[in-house]
């Protein structure tokens, strides 16, 4: 019985992520954006394991100074490409990056034409979201028929809004674009979830935003998440390809973890040894 159920918790860890019409066998969706040269990203999205990858719409360059186009460096048979609305300041321009990026996966017959990753800015210094745009935004694409994968800060009354809404995913940042800080507050990252998954365990939460390293994806899982998003901490690391190994082995070790359960913690030491039976100290 106890090796069924250990069988049971190494299969769950390879669950697929369902998300709206889209089956994804990795929990983890990765960037395109931000590499040195595109055979770099090319190695990197291939070791992450990831089977999506997000591209920005308006920021990427289909051709770089070399004339190299990134598509021919993106195998659209293997990978599901997510366009995402970076750079988007109003709900206006971010609902018509969306359905140019629909146009452009259309042309390229990618299933991930029908869906978006929603980013609305407040400001360019912080890049946080803005809360009233993104909702607005929201409602839009989703009357025009988008599955809506929502970026937004880690507020649980605006992550349950954004799911009223129509929201497919909600995808709270863990801390602010590109600084590596990893989840600044895990408090809210959990009620973000009680408030998600109270009537739908099965909505899919996704932290987006902040990671620095492979330590940072671990403990987003841990927290319970279904899946992480990241580009920065692979893309500007030293070396990206073993940055991207160690993100795909974080992942699966963080899902795990949050599957195993965890210990409590405790203020004092508990023996890891049965007390019973120990042999007593006597005087020869």
């Amino acid at each position: 019985m106890a090796t069924e159920t250990k069988t049971t918790l190494a299969e769950s860890t390879q669950e697929e992520l369902l998300i709206g019409s889209h089956r994804l066998q990795s929990r983890l969706i990765v960037g395109t954006g931000k590499y040195e040269t595109y055979a770099t990203m090319q190695e990197s999205l291939e070791v992450s394991g990831a089977d999506c990858i997000t591209v920005a719409v308006r920021r990427e360059r289909l051709y770089d100074g070399d004339e190299k186009n990134i598509l021919d460096f993106l195998d659209l048979q293997r990978f599901t490409l997510l366009p995402n609305t970076a750079g988007c300041f109003t709900a206006h321009d971010a609902v018509r990056t969306a359905r140019l990026g629909r146009e452009i996966l259309l042309s390229l017959e990618n299933p991930g034409a029908n869906w978006v990753k929603l980013e609305v800015l407040g400001d360019s210094k912080t890049l946080l979201p803005d809360p009233l745009a993104t909702l607005e935004a929201t409602e839009k694409l989703v009357e025009d028929g988008f599955e809506v994968l929502c970026y937004t800060n880690d507020d649980p009354v605006t992550a349950r809004r954004l799911k009223e809404a129509g929201a497919t995913a909600v995808m709270p940042a863990g801390s602010p674009i590109g600084s590596g800080q990893g989840v600044l507050n895990p408090n809210n990252i959990r009620i973000c979830m009680e408030y998600l998954k109270d009537d739908d365990p099965d909505y899919p939460v996704i932290v987006d935003a902040g990671v620095g390293t492979a330590s940072d994806v671990a403990a987003a899982f841990e927290l319970g998440v279904d899946g992480v998003l990241l580009n920065t901490a692979i893309a500007h690391a030293r070396d990206p390809i073993l940055m991207s190994r160690a993100m795909q082995a974080a992942a699966t070790a963080g899902r795990s973890a949050y599957l195993a359960g965890r210990i409590p913690k405790r203020l004092y030491a508990t023996a890891s040894s049965p007390t019973a039976g120990v042999i007593s100290s006597r005087p020869w």
